[in-house]
């Protein structure tokens, strides 16, 4: 789910076995990535996983620091995340979103060596693509309620779309299965 003109590329830290069985970002119910997008205004209803086709459609896209599917983030290993890092590097400098949302502090911490990184915009840049770290939305990581998570999706929004108008949503309207049945919030 990566393009080129993206205004923001988010990036998991590896697929959950859910995810991989279903070829679908993001998949495992207790994930609170979809209703934090949705919360935070980068989508005008709850999309589902399986409708993660239609992200480019809203100026966002999705991708993940590391390839390998496990039940658990920390059961990555280090080497795989800083291998992930440097593919992640490739692919933000190839497509050119304008920000790279990493999905997780620490995964970012290592895969980028930013030992410091705290939540939010980072000093740091790819290219001319801005980075800011998001925390994970993994149903695990209690440290953050769905409404702080919404808010810090929502902090991020504003940074992308600075000065400029979102796009319009050109998802199928339910009802009609016609596209583009309304404006994205501003």
């Amino acid at each position: 789910m990566v393009d080129d003109g993206l205004r923001v590329l988010f990036c998991g830290i590896n697929p959950g076995l859910m995810s991989a069985w279903t070829g679908h970002h993001f998949a495992r119910p207790g994930n609170r990535f979809w209703p934090a997008l949705h919360a935070s205004g980068f989508t005008p209803r709850r999309l589902a996983p399986a409708e993660q086709q239609q992200a480019p459609a809203f100026g966002f896209g999705l991708t993940n620091v590391a390839g390998r599917a496990t039940a658990r983030a920390d059961e990555l290993s280090a080497e795989e995340l800083v291998a992930g890092g440097r593919v992640l590097t490739a692919k933000v400098l190839r497509y050119r979103p304008g920000w790279l949302a990493v999905l997780g502090v620490t995964a970012y911490r290592t895969a980028f060596g930013e030992r410091r990184a705290q939540v939010g915009p980072q000093e740091r840049t790819i290219g001319g693509t801005r980075i800011w770290v998001l925390p994970s939305p993994s149903g695990l990581n209690a440290h953050w309620t769905p409404a702080a998570l919404a808010a810090e999706f929502a902090r991020l929004r504003t940074a992308a779309w600075a000065g400029q108008e979102a796009p319009a949503d050109r998802s199928p309207d339910p009802a009609t299965g016609a596209a583009g049945h309304g404006a994205r919030p501003a």
